[in-house]
């Protein structure tokens, strides 16, 4: 019984990590298609981090060079290529994320390498220690990324001369 209950939480996981990724990339593509600000650009970050709630339960916690480690992979490894595909444009006056056609390729490779991935290192944790590792390194992924579109945003408005738009 306990191995039919661990093998449709598998399964169930990985369907919601995949929906989870497939809605990402189109809020990615929708978000092209209006200006953006400083906000927009900071706020996922701070919002992720709310996860960190989950290793108050204890099944979930992972040594602190595992942690370590997935969040370095994360930021070294995962974030470049997103930070390379991520550029702004100015139109009309306004700040817009400019789309790019490898980005959807490079979310969807990142998708496949980290199912593969997730299969291999659950040989080594439970399931829940699982995801917590890949959340690490999903925070890892998302926090330089979105420091470098940031930091690109404050220079497009800087060498435009542009008044940031209200962040309400």
């Amino acid at each position: 019984m306990e191995t039919f209950f661990t093998l449709h939480l598998h399964t169930i996981a990985t369907i919601v990590f995949i929906v989870m990724a497939l809605s990402m990339i189109m809020i990615r593509i929708r978000s092209a298609s209006k200006p953006t600000n400083a906000k927009k650009i900071l706020i996922p970050p701070l919002g992720m981090s709310t996860g960190f709630l989950m290793f108050l339960f204890p099944p979930t916690h992972i040594s602190w060079t595992w942690a370590g480690l997935a969040f370095l992979c994360g930021s070294i490894l995962f974030s470049i290529p997103l930070i390379k595909t991520s550029k702004f444009e100015l139109r009309e006056g306004q700040v817009y994320l400019k789309r790019s056609p490898a980005f959807v390729y490079i979310l969807v490779g990142l998708l496949t390498i980290r199912l593969a991935l997730h299969s291999y290192i659950e040989h080594f944790l439970s399931i829940p220690q699982t995801g917590a590792l890949f959340f690490i390194l999903a925070f890892g992924m998302l926090v330089p990324w979105r420091i470098a579109m940031y930091l690109q945003y404050q220079k497009l408005l800087k060498d435009e001369k542009i008044e940031p738009l209200p962040t309400s």
